[in-house]
């Protein structure tokens, strides 16, 4: 059978987000370290449930979303990325979080690409964005090495923000 929303890397099985998740998905959105940093910050068990609902539909109706993100060797739950729109209207947005014991390896800038290579080549999104925060460092780092670069700033609720862009050029022939 052909899952055309699976994704592989050299280290990764990403998958869309699904009920069999949830237990993953509550442990990684409730976590301080994982998602503190994140739009809206950690999360209940039930935000959690709502949001996954919500990705599951978002599947649906856009052919993108968030993937849960595991390791190919052993299928150990990691985290996730994804593509989002953003609810203040800046766009497709590119999103992930990840495990603390998941991190420094290059898993998610792994990940990441994975998911910009998607939105650009099978969605056909000529521009894909990110927001970071001023302060997280450790995001800006995937986000460079993933290639996009910084394309503005903002401030809400006293952070200072800033936005990456992703473009993908379409051929004028």
């Amino acid at each position: 059978m052909i899952l055309p929303w699976r994704l592989t890397t050299a280290r990764l099985v990403m998958t869309p987000v699904a009920p069999a998740d949830l237990r993953e998905l509550i442990a990684l959105k409730a976590d301080p370290l994982a998602f503190a940093q994140m739009l809206g910050g950690v999360r209940s068990a039930q935000q959690t449930i709502d949001e996954l609902a919500a990705d599951i539909q978002s599947w649906g109706a856009d052919g993108f979303g968030i993937w849960s993100v595991r390791a190919r060797a052993g299928e150990a739950y990691l985290g996730i990325t994804g593509l989002m729109h953003r609810a203040d209207g800046r766009g497709i947005a590119l999103r992930f979080a990840f495990r603390l014991a998941a991190r420094g390896v290059g898993l998610a800038a792994e990940a990441a690409m994975a998911a910009l290579t998607y939105g650009h080549d099978r969605i056909g999104l000529a521009e894909i964005i990110a927001v970071a925060r001023e302060d997280n460092y450790a995001s800006r780092m995937v986000l460079g090495a993933v290639g996009m670069a910084q394309n503005g700033a903002f401030r809400r609720d006293g952070v200072d923000l800033l936005v990456y862009k992703s473009v993908q050029y379409q051929n004028a022939g």
